[in-house]
């Protein structure tokens, strides 16, 4: 088995709706993140995946949050834009891009203390 990790990061604003604390009130933070996937073949050059293609797929979708405000895009309207959810719509968006391959797990960074791992069911 083989797994594949490439990482990206975007800039936005965001805001947390029903939440007590500072998080309520708009603010923004550098996101990183990590996409890790598997399999167990490799083409006939011996690579697995084409880290090229990988780290375009996850440059176009983060360009759809970088310097955005979270909580104005489809997805957000609908889940509260959380790291958690954060990594749920990544993982979600970036499965779509890269079948036949499996999806083990997003990492998204809030910041240098602060991340969550969402793990593929």
């Amino acid at each position: 088995m083989f797994e594949l990790t490439v990482r990206g990061e975007f800039s936005s604003a965001h805001f947390l709706r029903d939440y007590s604390g500072q998080c309520r009130n708009l603010h923004g933070h550098t996101w990183k993140v990590a996409v890790t996937i598997k399999g167990k073949t490799l083409n006939k050059i011996g690579v697995m995946a084409d880290f090229v293609e990988l780290k375009a797929y996850l440059k176009d979708l983060l360009a759809q949050l970088d310097h955005a405000c979270l909580n104005d895009l489809k997805f957000f309207k609908t889940h509260n834009p959380t790291t958690e959810n954060i990594a749920l719509f990544i993982h979600t968006e970036y499965a779509k891009c890269i079948k036949p391959l499996k999806m083990v797990r997003v990492q998204v960074f809030e910041s240098d203390r602060a991340d969550v791992v969402y793990y593929a069911p």
